[in-house]
């Protein structure tokens, strides 16, 4: 294994224990205050977007839409931690990945188009199935 991807999962790993560290301790005051950041934040992405035309546009709105979704679910998971909440946000993450991908596919045309669309779709199962297979095996 190289070193950055070792590195990688050492990070992820601690924010993982520090984020459930930091559940138990998000107040009803902290839990809003990064909910209103994270409608700032999404009104600054949608913002931003304006600079783009045609499609680009619409993959610039998706993603937005995408990241605002997710980190409201991953706000929940920290504020009400659950085994649930994972895989709501696995769940989250994956419909993102998915919108922003069939969006993408509009660029394209014909076979390609539906091509497309199917390995996002098929993306999209496989994380579901794999969220789902998640949730399982972590409540034994």
């Amino acid at each position: 294994m190289n070193k950055p991807y070792i590195t990688a999962i050492l990070a992820v790993t601690s924010l993982a224990f520090s984020a459930g560290a930091m559940a138990q301790n998000m107040s009803k005051n902290e839990y809003k205050a990064a909910e209103k950041n994270i409608k700032t934040e999404y009104k600054s992405a949608k913002a931003s977007c304006g600079s783009f035309a045609d499609n680009a546009k619409d993959i610039c709105m998706t993603e937005a839409k995408g990241k605002e979704k997710v980190a409201k679910t991953e706000l929940e998971a920290r504020y009400k931690p659950s085994k649930k909440a994972s895989y709501e946000v696995s769940v989250a993450k994956a419909e993102a990945d998915y919108s922003v991908a069939k969006e993408k596919c509009d660029d394209k045309a014909g076979n390609d188009k539906d091509v497309c669309v199917k390995e996002a779709k098929a993306a999209l199962a496989g994380a579901k199935s794999d969220a789902k297979a998640q949730l399982k095996t972590s409540k034994q």
